[in-house]
C-alpha cells in the first residue's frame, strides 16, 4: 500500500513539473522571434537642415546694359576654378541658391553640414545711380578698398571671423551688371577675376 502511495506521489509529481514547464514555456518569447520596431523609428540618422546663407544686400534690379547674364553658374568659372570647387554641392535644396524675380543670378556653393564654409555669387543687373552709390558707401562706411579694373568699378574687404577662418565680400560693377561675391572659409584664387572675364571677355 505505501509502496503504491509512492508511486501515485511520484506521478503527480511529475505531471505538476509537465504542467509548470509547459506555463513557463508558453509565456516565453520564441527565441528567433524579433522584438517589434517601434512606430515611426528612423531607418537612418537625420542629414543636416539646410538654411539659406545669409547675403548682403546691393541694388539689384532693371538697368541699361549691352551685357547678357550668365545661363547658369558653372559657365562663369574658369577651369582650375571649377576644380578646385570640385565636391562642393551647388545651389544645394534650402540653401538660397536660383534665379531671383529681377532676374539675378544666385550661386550658392556650402554644403549644408558646413555652416561656416561657402561661397555665394550674385550677379544681376543693377542701375548706374544706385550700384555707384552702394559702393561709394562701402568704401566709406564700411572700410572696403574700392578701385577701377577692367572698365568697372569694384570694391573688396576680406578678414577673420570670431574662429579665425577667412571672410570677405568683393563686388564688382560694369555696365549696369553687378558681381557680388561673399565667401567664407571658402576663396579660390582669381575668383572674381575669372568671371569678368567670362562675362565680358
Amino acid at each position: 500500500m505505501a509502496r503504491r502511495q509512492v508511486m501515485i506521489g511520484r506521478a503527480l509529481g511529475t505531471v505538476a513539473a509537465a504542467l509548470l514547464a509547459f506555463s513557463v514555456a508558453a509565456c516565453a518569447p520564441e527565441p528567433d522571434a524579433a522584438p517589434p520596431t517601434p512606430t515611426g523609428a528612423a531607418s537612418a540618422a537625420p542629414s543636416p537642415t539646410a538654411m539659406p546663407i545669409d547675403i548682403a544686400d546691393f541694388p539689384f534690379g532693371p538697368s541699361t546694359s549691352t551685357t547678357p547674364l550668365p545661363s547658369d553658374c558653372e559657365s562663369i568659372l574658369t577651369p582650375d576654378i571649377r576644380a578646385s570647387l570640385e565636391g562642393i554641392p551647388l545651389n544645394a535644396p534650402g540653401m538660397g541658391g536660383g534665379i531671383r524675380p529681377d532676374s539675378s543670378r544666385v550661386c550658392v556653393w556650402a554644403d549644408p553640414g558646413a555652416s561656416r564654409t561657402s561661397l555665394v555669387t550674385v550677379v544681376g543687373y543693377s542701375p548706374e545711380r544706385a550700384a555707384r552709390d552702394a559702393l561709394y558707401l562701402l568704401g566709406v562706411d564700411d572700410g572696403y578698398l574700392c578701385y577701377e579694373p577692367d572698365e568697372g568699378l569694384r570694391c573688396e574687404k576680406s578678414g577673420k571671423d570670431a574662429l579665425g577662418l577667412s571672410e570677405g565680400r568683393t563686388v564688382f560693377w560694369r555696365d549696369g551688371v553687378a558681381i557680388d561675391t561673399q565667401y567664407r572659409n571658402l576663396a579660390p584664387q582669381g575668383y572674381t577675376d575669372g568671371i569678368v572675364k567670362a562675362i565680358w571677355g
